[in-house]
This record gives C-alpha cells, structure tokens and sequence, in this order.
C-alpha cells in the first residue's frame, strides 16, 4: 500500500475506526521501561501490520532496519492536557502553510512533532512564529 500524501485524498479517504477499549496514558521511570522494551525505543505504536517503534537513526541502521525519511523531533513544552482542544489544529496549520509534514506523538506532558530532517529550522521558525502572534 503506497502512502498518500495528498491532503483531499486524506480527508475523503480517512476511514476512522474507532478502536475496542479504553487506554491510558502512563509514565514510567526510565529504568522500568528499559526492563520492558531491550530496543529502548522512544515511542513505539501496535497497529494490525506491525509495530511502528521510533528510534534513532543510527540505531535503526546498527539493527539493518529500513529507514523512510530522517525525522527531527521537536518537542512543544507547555504541558498541554491530553483533553485540550485546538492546539494540534493550531500548530498544524502553521506548519502546513509552510508546506511541512507533521507527524504528531502526544505524550502525557508534552506533545511531540516529527518532521522531515530538512525542515527542522522552517519547521522551528514556523511554529515560534505562531506562538508569537498569539
């Protein structure tokens, strides 16, 4: 299945399903999550084709993993409630008027944004931008 990036193509084609039961947000010491995961993954998601894990890149190569495009994280530091309403929206926007890709992690803290390597300083400058106009 080829990945889609149109962003009409997304909208009409989104099929949302919602998943069978409740979930919780957790936090673990760093030792406790290394005894559960020997990868030390920093976010990792079960969907019905496979694991997604995230990792470093140079890990992911000393393990001959494929690797799609290098990601840079950029981590939003208000500590957002899981509940609030509106701010992914917000920082989406601004980052798709500059034309780069978010892929979203929302942690207990704090929300997380991936985005293609080469978009780390636009990406930056873009959501500084936002933060300053408000």
């Amino acid at each position: 299945m080829a990945a889609v990036t149109d962003l009409a193509t997304l909208l009409a084609t989104m099929d949302p399903v919602l998943q069978e039961g409740e979930f919780a947000f957790c936090t673990l010491s760093e030792e406790a999550f290394a005894a559960c995961q020997p990868l030390r993954p920093l976010g990792l998601f079960r969907e019905v084709e496979g694991v997604t894990v995230i990792l470093p890149v140079e890990v992911a190569r000393e393990r001959g993993l494929a690797i799609g495009t290098p990601m840079r994280w950029i981590t939003l530091n208000v500590h957002s409630a899981l509940e609030a309403v509106g701010l992914t929206a917000a920082f989406s926007a601004a980052l798709t008027q500059e034309g780069i890709s978010a892929n979203v992690v929302a942690g207990y803290y704090h929300d997380h944004i991936f985005i293609p390597a080469a978009d780390a300083e636009r990406a930056v400058m873009a959501l500084k931008a936002l933060s300053a106009a408000t």
